[in-house]
């Protein structure tokens, strides 16, 4: 397969990705806004093309990725299970992966190299890193571990912690800094001083890079070159992707805090339009083929969601509460 061929492969199956997600979070905003979904619902709009970016280079099995609550689009490009396992998630399924112990974003699949995250971002960077190291002291090479991390991250104690140990040990470890402007309603200016959170980076040791991350075909070449380079070893890389959130911080949030200036300077940066435009631009994809896809897309999420619905909530008395390595008994 040439270059060409596979960044073609790799943009389809990023988008495709990013729709589905974005389908999905519009299913799971309407059911609770419905009140069908209780706690809090999360949703990834104008994150989609980092985060679909990033997970397309990765290797289920062999690589670690450590998404949040705004990575379902990477969490679609990751595995296949993953609309379904977030629906049984939210609705808490026995059936799923977590056993219905989450009922939200944070669900996990730690045998399969993506751990299950906590609310406190910038503790998951050292998990990533633990999860490298442990593949370094088994003999395991090129494989590569994306740690996900938005802006207001990148100042809290325990992810400045984990990323220095990242950088001494030259771990193979992609830190993915989604900037979309907002630490929750906190801005840029009141966040930090440097003039780009890319001299974060380059302050650690990593090789820093930088994109718009509503710019699909940027996004994914930036991707592709950061995993690439950790992957060969070239020691740990730090990608800085600038996006503004299309919604609040949940749906529980109305995003007043964002001026509406700015609302309307990504107006037409939408990261699925954009990504659409560019693919149809490229001649592969045909807007036939866009509107097939995201019909088959729509109408699979509705089912997932569907079979979430109908299946049994967890039996606190008889619950086997190991989250690490615990597996449902599928019906």
């Amino acid at each position: 397969m040439t270059r060409v061929s596979e960044l073609k492969d790799a943009a389809l199956r990023a988008y495709r990705a990013m729709c589905t997600a974005r389908a999905f979070d519009t299913k799971v905003s309407a059911l609770y806004k419905a009140g069908k979904i209780f706690g809090g619902v999360f949703l990834g709009r104008g994150h989609e093309a980092i985060a679909a970016c990033e997970a397309v280079f990765l290797e289920k099995g062999r690589d670690v990725y450590n998404p949040f609550i705004r990575e379902m689009s990477g969490r679609c490009a990751w595995g296949d299970d993953a609309v379904l396992e977030s629906a049984r998630s939210y609705f808490g399924s026995a059936l799923g992966c977590m056993g219905g112990k989450d009922g939200n974003v944070h669900w996990g699949q730690p045998l399969q190299g993506v751990p299950a995250p906590v609310s406190h971002l910038g503790a998951m960077v050292g998990v990533v890193a633990g999860m490298m190291l442990a593949k370094r002291f088994r003999g395991e090479k090129g494989c590569v571990g994306v740690a996900c991390i938005g802006d207001g991250t990148t100042s809290v104690g325990a992810a400045h912690e984990a990323c220095n140990l990242i950088a001494v040990q030259k771990l193979p470890v992609v830190v993915v800094v989604s900037n979309n402007l907002f630490a929750y309603s906190t801005p840029n200016a009141q966040e930090f001083a440097c003039a780009s959170l890319c001299d974060r980076g380059r302050g650690y040791g990593m090789a820093a890079h930088e994109c718009d991350g509503t710019d699909f075909l940027q996004t994914l070449a930036t991707m592709q070159r950061a995993i690439a380079a950790a992957r060969a070893d070239e020691g740990p890389q730090w990608v800085v992707a600038t996006t503004l959130r299309m919604c609040g911080h949940g749906e529980h949030d109305d995003a007043s805090y964002i001026p509406d200036s700015l609302r309307r300077a990504y107006a037409d940066r939408d990261p699925l339009a954009v990504a659409r435009r560019q693919l149809i631009e490229k001649g592969w994809l045909s807007e036939q083929q866009d509107e097939e896809l995201n019909a088959h897309i729509r109408d699979g999420v509705q089912r997932a969601v569907a079979q979430a619905q109908r299946e049994p909530v967890p039996d606190p008395q008889s619950l086997d509460w190991n989250s690490v390595s615990w597996k449902p008994v599928r019906t």
